[in-house]
């Protein structure tokens, strides 16, 4: 009895019968959205918590068979697991834990991914952590080739369907502050995602999609070089000037 409770806690801790910890789906595959959490968490010190996700698609409407690899695991048509039926931002937020649980903790993130493997990863913004400026997916291409003209080194840059997110050093409201008023307008289409926010990262799957990285991090351990705010901002709120997607609903 000892021992076949012992196999369960391995399982459930993700650790293998010779004591490594492994970063593994319940059906065994490896997760990679865990892998995602754990290297922001651990090697970059990203506070990140589990997203809300999507509602399970009832059996009936499940395309595929089961284990052929085309049968979705979650999500109906981008509905949100949330209970507001009219989620604006399906998938794409906290909600049990609140954001505020963002953490760096390695134990804390194995613990939340073996529980909810298909968990999008949200990266809790400012403080030590990255923020980012946000804008439509088309507005974002043109801020990219504007930036790359200029010769403006970036950093990761992600995309979700509909939106493409420029990751920037933290900045202080004030310090945002004093940037935006010198402008003479901003695109309500243009979105700053600072201390008290939030962003999805790769590889999640929210309402419209997966978010996939359009600029990756540099791989290995060290952490990513991010630009200052004041290097892209003016790029994007001249791309994001008469840009779909201008209201204040969320848009992911």
């Amino acid at each position: 009895m000892r021992e076949i409770l012992g196999r369960r806690l391995r399982r459930l801790l993700g650790v293998s019968p010779d004591g490594a910890k492994g970063n593994s789906r319940r059906d065994g595959r490896p997760s990679a959205l865990l892998d995602a959490a754990l290297t922001c968490a651990t090697a970059w010190q990203w506070p990140v918590l589990p997203g809300v996700g999507l509602a399970a698609e009832p059996a009936g409407r499940r395309s595929g068979r089961p284990g052929d690899g085309t049968a979705p695991t979650a999500g109906g048509p981008g509905r949100c697991a949330c209970p507001d039926p009219g989620c604006v931002v399906p998938g794409a937020h906290p909600f049990d834990p609140g954001l505020l649980a963002a953490t760096t903790d390695a134990r804390m993130v194995r613990w939340w991914w073996t529980g909810r493997p298909d968990a999008p990863v949200i990266l809790a913004t400012g403080g030590r952590a990255p923020c980012a400026v946000s804008l439509p997916a088309a507005a974002g291409a043109r801020a990219l080739q504007r930036l790359d003209a200029m010769g403006v080194r970036l950093g990761p840059v992600l995309a979700t369907p509909t939106r493409m997110a420029i990751l920037v050093s933290p900045y202080s409201l004030e310090r945002l502050g004093e940037l935006l008023y010198a402008k003479d307008c901003v695109p309500s289409s243009l979105r700053f995602h600072g201390e008290g926010g939030y962003l999805v990262l790769p590889p999640s799957r929210i309402g419209g999609g997966r978010v996939r990285w359009e600029r990756a991090p540099q791989a290995g351990p060290e952490r990513p070089w991010l630009p200052d705010v004041e290097a892209v901002v003016d790029a994007l709120v001249e791309a994001s000037t008469g840009a779909s997607g201008g209201s204040s609903r969320l848009a992911y």
